[in-house]
């Protein structure tokens, strides 16, 4: 027997609908039924690689006497948090409210009438454990109490409410964004990337992004950018959380030391470390490590996140079975290797540079098994390289040289019934996801302009006309792709990080547009012109007039919302209101039209007082006011433009300039003001440089 969600859309939700729990997807019928029967809504989102996600929907999503209560007496609703963030991130900001943490699976309970949460948690176990109440026990406490103290449900939900309607309208004040104010900014920022603690390591791209930028000033600064940035780097490139046998990062590290992973793998990570990785090497930390992990990264999403028409898929489980015959799959299975396995596989040679080079032992560093982390930096030899693809062929059937491809498992059915020629493969989330395939747009056209790699721009390319020709309905953009179905309405973040994927093709497709086979591609005035299009429509649909910046959702698609938010605090992704700010900046420059530069004040102003008063929440808006206070213009010929671009100069564009005078190599204008012209390559760097730092 399946219930409502079986028909939809959602990896997420269809692994639901065998749960005896009476699901509904978040639609206007399951809303109006709660109103009707007076019953609380049971509100619980989650996302399809989520590892705690699946371990509830297997104990008390699939209980009977759970689902018995939970029918008679809630309206129980599952959302995709990946389908609709702007739902999540209201919902999430109630739970930290509520109990000063949050993380998935997001469990709240809502008072029927307003959709007011007035209790909520993320994982509730069966039966008491972990120091938490059974799941039972807390459905009979949350109905008694909704029931019988209606003043203090009302007292509650009149101070979530308020609380959050202030934080979405912010202070009316304004504060002066000066260059204290982004020095500040920048190394709280730098500390944050550099602070050690005790718990999980994150990659956060965002903080780190931000911090190499620092790495061009010569500020009193209480932290070595530099080093700070390069140590990110290496945990990223050697640490567990990177697959060293096939590529592509885990989403972190349960650890403190970057080694064992939670394995799963999200394309929104891949595309930003790419990034990263690629604008360090850039900078001149020129890391072969980092190299190779771009590399390998990129082979990874060819063999297994791409579809046939060219977008990348969102996500890879954590989890895997071990044989088909197995119920529930098992954390890290496709991974991991025992000390039996590498002395079986492996000549004594290979196994003594395996362990000379990486964390490998009898005991393993995971549940008795290994996870690999490299020891140091620099180039793998030979022996390495050859042992690595005899663990390739375990996991995949072949060798990296043969395997090109390898087929998505879309659901656990298919991995277990499947025939794989090597190891049973995670469950792959082969939705689009158009913020999360920007994402990896952007990071394929740094790494192509910074390595010279046209095969990088292909694939960037490919994804951004899938994007251009299938996500728009209606003359309306839309975030999500499944098999050729365009579904729900575009949000702030999909914009915002559609537009910069488009200035970054525009920039890649510079460098590369001379051969022969770049010619075969659009050129750099077509991303342009799509950039202005989508920004144009971005600004029409999700910019608020009365307060400045960007809403998450339109006026038209949000009436579902209890409030109307601006996405400006960064998490794994970076917020949509830094990244739009700062690509409108570009635009300013490239398009060029001042509203544009008008319209980046306003948004800078109306989130002033967060970047003041707490920096360290949003290190995108600061990288947005340093495209203000630095933004430059390289206006210069075509054979200079390659060397320009795979520099690190992080608030310049370029723009090929056919008609230079003679005698004259480039000229720099730093928003509304031209230098002098460079008439030779050495003054056109030292004018770069010096307006990437001006006061």
């Amino acid at each position: 027997m399946v219930n409502r969600l079986a028909q939809s859309q959602s990896l997420y939700l269809r692994k639901h609908s065998e749960n005896p729990i009476d699901w509904w997807p978040w639609c206007d019928e399951a809303l109006e039924t709660a109103l009707r029967e007076n019953k609380p809504i049971f509100l619980s989102i989650g996302y399809s690689s989520c590892h705690w996600c699946t371990v509830m929907e297997g104990e008390a999503f699939s209980d009977s006497a759970i689902a018995q209560y939970m029918n008679s007496h809630f309206i129980p609703i599952k959302v995709d948090r990946e389908e609709r963030p702007d739902i999540d991130s209201i919902y999430m900001q109630t739970l930290q409210m509520m109990t000063g943490q949050g993380g998935w699976p997001l469990n709240v309970f809502l008072t029927p009438d307003e959709r007011i949460p007035f209790y909520g948690g993320t994982y509730f176990p069966v039966e008491p454990r972990y120091g938490r109440p059974g799941f039972l026990e807390v459905l009979q406490a949350i109905r008694r109490f909704y029931d019988t103290d209606k003043r203090k449900l009302q007292a509650f939900k009149a101070e979530i409410l308020d609380n959050l309607q202030q934080s979405a309208v912010l202070t009316a004040a304004t504060a002066e964004l000066n260059r204290e104010v982004f020095q500040k900014g920048l190394e709280l920022n730098t500390g944050i990337i550099a602070g050690s603690n005790p718990g999980p390591s994150f990659p956060m791209m965002p903080y780190a992004e931000l911090a190499l930028r620092g790495t061009r000033f010569n500020f009193d600064a209480k932290y070595d950018s530099k080093q700070v940035c390069t140590q990110r780097g290496l945990d990223l490139a050697l640490g567990g959380i990177y697959d060293h046998v096939a590529g592509g990062f885990h989403r972190y590290t349960v650890d403190a030391t970057w080694t064992v992973p939670h394995f799963e793998k999200m394309l929104y990570d891949n595309g930003q470390i790419v990034e990263y990785l690629a604008n360090l090497w850039s900078a001149g930390i020129q890391e072969p490590a980092f190299e190779s992990a771009i590399a390998r990264t990129v082979e990874w999403l060819k063999r297994e996140m791409i579809a046939p028409t060219g977008y990348f898929y969102a996500a890879q489980d954590a989890d895997s079975f071990n044989t088909s015959e197995e119920v529930e799959p098992e954390e890290g299975a496709f991974y991991v290797w025992t000390y039996a396995e590498l002395e079986q596989l492996l000549t004594a040679e290979e196994l003594a540079e395996i362990q000379a080079q990486f964390t490998v032992t009898r005991s393993g560093n995971f549940e008795g098994k290994n996870v690999l982390q490299r020891y140091q930096p620099g180039k793998l030899s030979a022996t390495v390289e050859t042992a690595l693809a005899k663990l390739f062929a375990v996991r995949y059937g072949g060798n990296p040289d043969t395997v090109k491809t390898f087929p998505p498992a879309r659901n656990n059915q298919e991995a277990k019934n499947d025939s794989w020629p090597g190891r049973i493969p995670a469950v792959t989330d082969t939705k689009m996801i158009a913020a999360w395939n920007s994402l990896m747009i952007s990071g394929l056209a740094r790494a192509a302009a910074v390595f010279g790699n046209l095969e990088y721009l292909e694939l960037a390319v490919n994804a951004a006309n899938f994007i251009l020709d299938n996500q728009w309905t209606d003359g309306r953009f839309q975030r999500l792709n499944y098999d050729g179905q365009s579904a729900v309405a575009a949000q702030s973040e999909d914009y915002a990080l559609f537009v910069k994927a488009l200035l970054d093709l525009h920039q890649g497709s510079l460098t590369l547009g001379n051969g022969d086979e770049a010619k075969q591609l659009p050129n750099s005035q077509f991303w342009l012109d799509k950039a202005v299009q989508v920004q144009d429509e971005f600004d029409e649909f999700l910019w608020s007039v009365e307060l400045g910046g960007y809403y998450n959702a339109a006026k038209d698609v949000s009436g579902d919302l209890l409030v109307r938010e601006r996405s400006y605090i960064d998490n794994a992704t970076p917020a949509a209101n830094g990244i739009a700010i700062a690509s409108l900046v570009r635009l300013a420059l490239l398009a060029p039209n001042l509203e544009y530069l008008d319209r980046a004040e306003q948004g800078l102003q109306a989130f002033s007082s967060i970047i003041r008063d707490s920096p360290q929440a949003c290190p995108s808006l600061l990288s947005a006011l340093d495209w203000y206070q630095h933004s430059t213009l390289i206006r210069t010929s075509p054979d200079q433009i390659s060397g320009l671009i795979s520099q690190y100069f992080p608030t310049a564009v370029c723009q090929i300039e056919a008609d230079l005078p003679e005698g004259i190599v480039g000229l720099v204008c730093e928003c509304l003001t031209c230098k002098e012209p460079a008439k030779s390559q050495e003054r056109l760097l030292a004018e770069i440089q010096q307006s990437q730092t001006r006061g």
